[in-house]
């Protein structure tokens, strides 16, 4: 067994959408980041892993339909590929995600190599293949096997753990570990993470948001751009402001939620706009932002209330107030809490629909749409 700063760590799991494979392939990130390789076996590379992550390798399983089976056989290809990958890597560990089919896999492989050369197996169980699989009387005692025989068993809940022992009848120690969420972005617990989300239309003025954030300090932040579109037009602007390692871009994001709770301050440097549901977005996780003055913003943010207002096309006004609110956490919180009461009570949903659905009545009660005019 290696020493616990360099273990070699096989990770099998569902690669599809899903708390387990979440929580395993962000497990996995972790702990490449803490030093350690790690090695995913799975019919598909699980959807969050990032394909050029150090220390990180996907090992694909091959599925093969043969005439002589009904329906094709998962567990056991897995299990060879698990076996394949310890021998060839010389796994110290392998963790399976979900008893079945990937704990009795693993158990399998561990089973195909000389004994000094077998990983210890872990598995973790996420939910269901406990409260539903479990009471299965096809699937339960291979389930309460697999358990037995593993070198360890998690849970992600003492509730689950509870489960297992009364449904299975689970005897060994079963160790709580919860599951966890961080955004891995790269920033320091004592940085503040800056953002700016937006479709990069010229109108957006993103070359004056990177100038902008090129003048705030750069030891104590780093700008979280979520781009609507190809950001590689930009690139040349991050490199000659020396923002090369104090830029982060994620393209296309559709679950902007995860990263809004993450960030410190907005920063926004239209020189036209109509409302910009960006802003209103961070207000609704008490993320002030400083902004250009033009257009619907003001409507938006109250200036000085619940975010701050600069004039249009000066880079230099923006980091100064950007700047003075990372020195003044008091101020920024308040200017948060009330972004956030005022997206609750200005532009939330229940407020926003009721107006439209009052309009459509008025609009039809007027008569506007009788006999189908216009249609």
């Amino acid at each position: 067994m290696a020493d616990s700063a360099s273990l070699k760590i096989g990770i099998t799991c569902y690669p599809s959408v899903g708390g387990s494979g979440i929580l395993a392939t962000t497990l996995g990130e972790e702990l490449a980041a803490l030093g350690h390789e790690i090695h995913f076996i799975s019919y598909e590379r699980p959807f969050r892993l990032p394909s050029d992550t150090a220390r990180i390798y996907f090992h694909p399983v091959e599925i093969n339909s043969y005439g002589l089976f009904k329906y094709p056989d998962y567990t056991l290809p897995l299990s060879v590929k698990l076996a394949e990958v310890s021998r060839d890597h010389g796994l110290d560990l392998i963790h399976a995600h979900y008893a079945v089919p990937h704990a009795t896999a693993a158990l399998l492989a561990r089973d195909m190599l000389p004994e000094h050369r077998r990983p210890k197996v872990v598995t973790t169980l996420h939910g269901t293949d406990t409260t539903l699989l479990g009471r299965d009387a096809g699937y339960g005692p291979a389930i309460r096997h697999a358990l037995e025989a593993a070198d360890g068993v998690t849970t992600v809940s003492a509730f689950l753990r509870a489960e297992t022992q009364r449904l299975i009848g689970v005897k060994r120690p079963i160790e709580v570990i919860h599951n966890f969420f961080t955004p891995r972005l790269g920033v320091a617990d004592d940085q503040f993470l800056l953002f700016h989300s937006s479709n990069l239309r010229p109108v957006k003025r993103v070359d004056l948001v990177l100038a902008a954030f090129a003048q705030v300090e750069p030891h104590t932040s780093k700008l979280l751009i979520l781009a609507g579109g190809d950001f590689s037009a930009f690139q040349a602007d991050v490199v000659r402001l020396g923002l090369t390692d104090r830029v982060i871009v994620r393209e296309n994001i559709t679950a902007i939620e995860d990263y809004l709770q993450a960030v410190d301050l907005g920063l926004f440097a239209s020189e036209s706009e109509s409302f910009c549901l960006s802003i209103l977005e961070a207000m609704a996780f008490a993320c002030p932002s400083v902004s250009t003055s033009v257009g619907g913003i003001p409507e938006v943010i109250a200036d000085g209330e619940s975010g701050l207002l600069t004039p249009v096309g000066d880079p230099r006004a923006l980091a100064a107030a950007a700047t003075a609110l990372l020195a003044d956490p008091a101020r920024r919180a308040r200017l948060g809490a009330a972004a956030e009461l005022r997206a609750r009570e200005k532009f939330s949903a229940p407020i926003i629909v009721e107006r439209y659905l009052n309009f459509y009545h008025a609009v039809c009660g007027a008569g506007t749409l009788r006999d189908g005019a216009g249609l």
